[in-house]
């Protein structure tokens, strides 16, 4: 059974060794949501990754036996990096099982920490069945990364610390995969404020746990951006904790973890995982939906990892751009004629975008001969300034649209 007095003693075990990670208010994030946001900052740890506070607490109550065969994990990459550290600290042999899709950053940083990675499948899952039938051929101990009681009182230590730092807070948003994170912090929360209201995320791609709380049929997709709750199915501990102490679960689409993590990086100057933003997200989505649970409420939410490929986050970013206008593509029709180019740039430039990129297209239009269509990549200040600009070349008799609309 976990209780209170066992995530209390977790986090007497792991002391010293995992950091009691900031829990910080959000002046900015409070404005735009509506409510006191509270951010704990989990993507600070070593591993950039709450997991390891259960990693470790699980991997200190082995047995000496139980240590010498070594040990072995399946995970998309969080839990991988908290075993094969604090394993190799510890001097225990760690294999980690991950899916073929896991990010670069995250099965490069698991090999440095020194453990042995082992790539397979497409899936969380697959992985987790070859890992399965590896611990059984080479006599490795399983270190579970949700479905196991150590874990999830490891886990529970957030919470705990959360609750210790802000007593007022009334609503904790927390990220789902297996439920491990979840399932620690509404055990420590609800024992010291049976009040308190616990709300899990799930993408919309991988709701395994939404559907059975929920009892609705629900099939998973194949990839997701927030590839740590990439989970297909919940853990038979962790299901009905979740059933027992979670007020509700939210689904949130790969857009809305997007944006989450754009405006993290822009207003908190932060580095998130998709994983780490889905609490954002979901305060987003309800603010956009017109879901007015959270307003006016006391909100922690748990930046649970901060490993990202930077490719990915550059992506993520430039799409965020796209989305606030700052960065846009407009068409405009010019004659083919010397000069006329020049022109249109000097007018975008007079404007105040700044041009990126220009395409210029004469086989591929339907304009006639001696006319072009160019696209202009241009930054701007937003979707006002980019309708100024396509005004000033329309006034100027150039015949301009948004090409992103």
């Amino acid at each position: 059974m976990i209780d209170l007095a066992r995530i209390r003693a977790a986090r007497d075990n792991i002391a010293g060794q995992v950091l009691n990670t900031p829990f910080v208010h959000s002046r900015t994030l409070s404005e735009i949501i509506g409510a006191e946001i509270w951010l704990k900052f989990e993507n600070l740890q070593f591993t950039a990754s709450f997991k390891e506070r259960g990693a470790l607490n699980r991997l200190k109550a082995l047995t000496p036996e139980e240590r010498s065969r070594g040990v072995i994990a399946v995970s998309a990459g969080n839990h991988a990096q908290g075993v094969a550290y604090h394993a190799s600290r510890m001097r225990i042999p760690s294999v980690i099982v991950m899916p073929r899709f896991a990010p670069a950053v995250k099965v490069a940083n698991t090999r440095r920490f020194g453990a042995e990675v082992v790539l397979h499948g497409e899936t969380f899952d697959d992985a987790k069945a070859h890992m399965v039938t590896l611990a059984a051929g080479r006599n490795l101990f399983i270190v579970h990364p949700y479905d196991d009681e150590d874990i999830i009182a490891g886990q529970g230590t957030c919470g705990l610390e959360m609750m210790e730092a802000e007593p007022s807070l009334d609503t904790l948003v927390v990220a789902i995969g297996g439920g491990g994170l979840i399932s620690g912090i509404a055990i420590a929360a609800k024992a010291i404020k049976p009040s308190m209201m616990i709300i899990g995320v799930q993408a919309e791609r991988f709701p395994a746990m939404y559907a059975a709380v929920k009892n609705e049929e629900l099939v998973s997709g194949t990839n997701t951006i927030a590839e740590g709750i990439a989970v297909k199915s919940p853990g038979a501990i962790t299901l009905p904790l979740v059933q027992a102490l979670v007020d509700d679960i939210v689904l949130v689409s790969e857009l809305d973890i997007e944006h989450a993590i754009v405006m993290l990086l822009e207003i908190e100057k932060t580095v998130v995982e998709g994983a780490g933003a889905a609490g954002l997200a979901a305060l987003l989505r309800a603010k956009d939906i017109g879901d007015h649970r959270f307003e006016g409420r006391r909100i922690g939410l748990v930046l649970c990892g901060g490993n990202i490929d930077p490719l990915m986050l550059a992506g993520i970013v430039e799409r965020g751009m796209v989305r606030a206008g700052r960065l846009a593509r407009i068409r405009v029709d010019l004659r083919d004629l010397p000069g006329a180019l020049a022109r249109a740039t000097a007018l975008i430039a007079d404007a105040g975008a700044n041009i990126e990129e220009v395409h210029h297209q004469r086989a591929f239009t339907t304009l006639p001969v001696q006319s072009v269509e160019v696209d202009f990549v241009m930054q701007t200040r937003g979707h006002e300034h980019v309708a100024d600009v396509i005004a000033v070349l329309n006034n100027a008799g150039f015949a301009a649209v948004n090409h992103d609309h």
